[in-house]
C-alpha cells in the first residue's frame, strides 16, 4: 500500500531539488555569462545624434547583439546561438565545460522529477531513494564544478576576445565583467552539494518513529512538522 509521507525536511530537500535543477538549466541556456566592451553605434538618422552604446552578451553557445540598419527598435538585443554545431563553440574548453554541466545537469533534472514522488516511494528495492539521489546529486554538482573551472579557460579564445578586447586570456577577463548566468550556475552548484547533504535528513525525517507510528495507525497520509 502506498502512503504519501510528507516532512517539512523532506519537502524542503524536494522543493530545492526542483530549483537547483530549473536554475542551472536556465543559466546553461542563457547568453548573459560575459557581458563584453561598450560597443559604440551608428547614428540616428531622426535626431542626427548616436544611439547609447550598448554592451553585448556572450553565452557558452549563444550570444546577444545589435544589429545596425537591420534592427528597428535598437534596444532590443538580438539573441541566439552563434554555434550552429557543437565544433562550433568558442574553444575547446567551453567545449568540455558545455560536455560536464549538461552532464550535471541532466542527472539533477532526474533527481528533480524523482523527488516529486519520494512523497509516496521512499525506497526501491530496499534503497532509499533519498540516499541514492543525494548520492546523484554529488556526482552532478562534481561535474559542474568540472565545468566551471574549465570555463574561464576558454576566455582567450578569438570569440571571446571579440568580445572583451585583447586583454582577454585565459582566466582574465580583459574588457568584459561576469554575467548573471555565471553567478546563478555558481550558485546552483553550491546549493547541489547542499541538498545531497540535506537528503539524508529528508531520509531521517521520512523513517523516523512518528512515522513508523503513523504507518501503524493506518493512515495513508502522513504530513509531519
Amino acid at each position: 500500500m502506498c502512503h504519501v509521507i510528507v516532512t517539512c525536511r523532506s519537502m524542503l530537500w524536494t522543493i530545492l531539488s526542483i530549483i537547483v535543477a530549473f536554475g542551472e538549466l536556465i543559466a546553461f541556456m542563457s547568453e548573459d555569462w560575459l557581458i563584453g566592451k561598450a560597443k559604440s553605434t551608428d547614428i540616428d538618422n531622426r535626431t542626427g545624434g548616436h544611439h547609447e552604446p550598448y554592451r553585448p552578451t556572450l553565452g557558452i553557445y549563444g550570444r546577444c547583439i545589435r544589429v545596425p540598419k537591420v534592427q528597428y527598435f535598437r534596444r532590443d538585443p538580438l539573441c541566439g546561438p552563434y554555434a550552429e554545431h557543437f565544433s562550433e563553440i568558442a574553444s575547446g574548453f567551453w567545449q568540455a565545460t558545455a560536455i560536464f554541466l549538461a552532464v550535471g545537469i541532466s542527472i539533477l533534472c532526474i533527481v528533480a522529477f524523482v523527488s516529486v514522488f519520494t512523497m509516496c516511494v521512499q525506497s526501491v528495492m530496499k534503497k532509499s531513494i533519498f540516499n541514492v539521489c543525494g548520492l546523484l546529486q554529488g556526482i552532478a554538482g562534481l561535474f559542474l564544478i568540472l565545468g566551471l573551472i574549465l570555463y574561464p579557460a576558454g576566455w582567450g579564445s578569438e570569440k571571446v576576445i571579440g568580445y572583451c578586447g585583447h586583454y582577454a586570456s585565459a582566466y582574465k577577463l580583459g574588457e568584459c565583467s561576469l554575467g548573471w548566468a555565471f553567478y546563478t550556475a555558481i550558485g546552483g552548484t553550491v546549493l547541489t552539494f547542499v541538498c545531497a547533504v540535506f537528503s539524508a535528513q529528508a531520509e531521517i525525517a521520512t523513517s523516523s518513529d512518528k512515522v513508523q507510528e503513523e504507518i501503524e495507525e493506518g493512515k495513508n497520509l502522513i504530513c509531519l512538522l
